[in-house]
């Protein structure tokens, strides 16, 4: 994350979606649910939360996928149906983006990781901190500063 200039772009594995970021992310974190696992078809999902002014679509037009609302929108490219960035309902501050999408390994890096009660058994991040389930809201502000001092 050091020495990056804004904004960066990133794009979809086909380049037919652009995104670009203003801001560095405040966290970073590897979700071990059954969805994301579903979603992403891997072990687990990454993400990288930015405030959510930090983000523009520059290229296209994302379209819905995954599950498509009430709690959560998971947008994705029509084309190669790369899923791009992930929007919860009623939280306006940040947006969850995929961090592949992006040339920077670090925003990679699971600073957390969540929902270690569905985790495969043979499973292992690098992640810092683990939770079995989300995060309490009060740990919130730690691990940001934490993350930031990193």
């Amino acid at each position: 994350m050091n020495g990056n200039r804004f904004p960066l772009l990133g794009t979809c594995r086909c380049g037919k979606i652009e995104i670009e970021v203003t801001a560095p992310p405040f966290m970073t974190a590897a979700c071990h649910c059954e969805g994301c696992r579903k979603m992403s078809s891997s072990a687990y999902s990454l993400t990288a939360m930015f405030p959510a002014q930090a983000l523009r679509v520059t290229k296209g037009k994302p379209v819905k996928g995954g599950i498509k609302g009430p709690e959560l929108d998971h947008f994705f490219c029509p084309s190669c149906m790369s899923w791009m960035f992930t929007r919860i309902t009623g939280i306006d501050d940040f947006v969850n983006v995929r961090p592949t999408m992006f040339d920077e390994p670090e925003w990679t890096r699971p600073f957390i990781e969540t929902m270690t009660a569905e985790k495969l058994p043979w499973v292992e991040t690098p992640a810092r901190h683990s939770y079995k389930a989300f995060p309490p809201m009060e740990d919130f502000q730690r691990l940001m500063r934490e993350f930031a001092e990193r």
